[in-house]
Formats: C-alpha cells, structure tokens, sequence
C-alpha cells in the first residue's frame, strides 16, 4: 500500500495499527509517528505463541519492505486477516514527503550493512596485496550481496540483528507483542 493509502487509513480509521517490524536500534533511530516496534525477529522467535485478539488493520514497515513481507507471510500464518505492507518502507513514507520522528543516532540496518560489507571487502583487498588468496574473501562478500539482491534476504542482516543494541531486551517481548496482538476498543 503506497504512502498516501496508509495516511488516508490511519486517519479515517482510529483502530488501524501501524506495526514496524526493524530491530529496536532502527525504530529508535526514526520512525514514523504513531507506530509501535514489534521486531521481526521477536516475530520469528514467538511464532507459536502469536495470534491475534483482533480484526483491525495492521500495516507492517520496515526499512524498504522487505521484512514487512516476511512478516506478514508468518503473521497469516498466524490467523491475522487485514495485514498489508507499506510500500517503499520508511524510506518511501520520507521520499513522499510523510512526518518521521527521529531519536538517537544509531544506525539503520541497511546502513550497518553496507559498513560491514564494505570493511570486509576494502580489508580483502588491501589485505590480498601481501597475501593474495585474501582476495577471495572480498568475492566471498560480493557473491552474497548479489545472491541478497536476488532473493531479497540478507543473512549479514539477520547476524548483525543479533548484536545487542539491535536485539529486543527479553522483558519488553510481552509489551512489545501486545501492541500487535491485543484487542485495543479505543483505538490507537
């Protein structure tokens, strides 16, 4: 669903729910107004346990939409009927010139990606200068961007979602989930 479908929806219908599937470091770093951080991960990890107490729309984000459709595959999975994604993720909701609330400067994973892979590979191939076979790891790196690309996963992604300011604190799973989960008779 383009930008302006998902503002006309959000106005008009008070129960709709805006669900940002990033890691807590992403969502901490901006966000859209209103939305509540249910990370794709968390989603993964409590799948058995997630169904929904509700029928009001949910428009999963990301960061380009990628893992908001991975989301929602799992979360029809799950029983949930009126899901749809926000197409172009946040970066499209601020190209369309849509309000984004920004907190501290940590970075977005698309951007921690591209520092990692790009370390790998510049350390490659300074590094295949004295010893030549390292050359292949900076291959290594550019045949799992390209097989990225192609299949629109990132594994670098999901290990770096793992590092702890990526990672949901356990105690905040249940807070986190019921935003998503629980029947809410009064809107937002």
């Amino acid at each position: 669903m383009d930008t302006g479908r998902v503002r006309e929806l959000l106005d008009s219908d008070p129960r709709a729910r805006l669900i940002d599937v990033r890691t807590p470091g992403e969502f901490e770093a901006e966000r859209i107004p209103g939305s509540h951080n249910v990370p794709l991960d968390l989603l993964r990890e409590r799948r058995s346990s997630i169904s929904p107490a509700h029928t009001d729309p949910v428009v999963l984000v990301c960061g380009s939409g990628a893992r908001a459709e991975q989301a929602r595959d799992l979360l029809e999975d799950n029983g949930f009927q009126r899901l749809t994604v926000l197409s172009g993720g946040v970066g499209g909701w601020q190209e369309q010139g849509a309000p984004v609330e920004r907190g501290t400067g940590k970075w977005a994973m698309e951007r921690q990606v591209r520092l990692v892979a790009g370390s790998i590979v510049l350390a490659g191939v300074l590094g295949s200068l004295r010893y030549p076979k390292l050359k292949l790891l900076a291959g290594f790196i550019g045949g799992g961007l390209t097989f990225s690309a192609l299949t629109n996963t990132c594994g670098m992604a999901r290990l770096l979602s793992l590092l702890p300011y990526n990672r949901t604190p356990a105690q905040d799973a249940p807070g986190l989930l019921a935003a998503l989960t629980a029947d809410n008779a009064a809107g937002r």
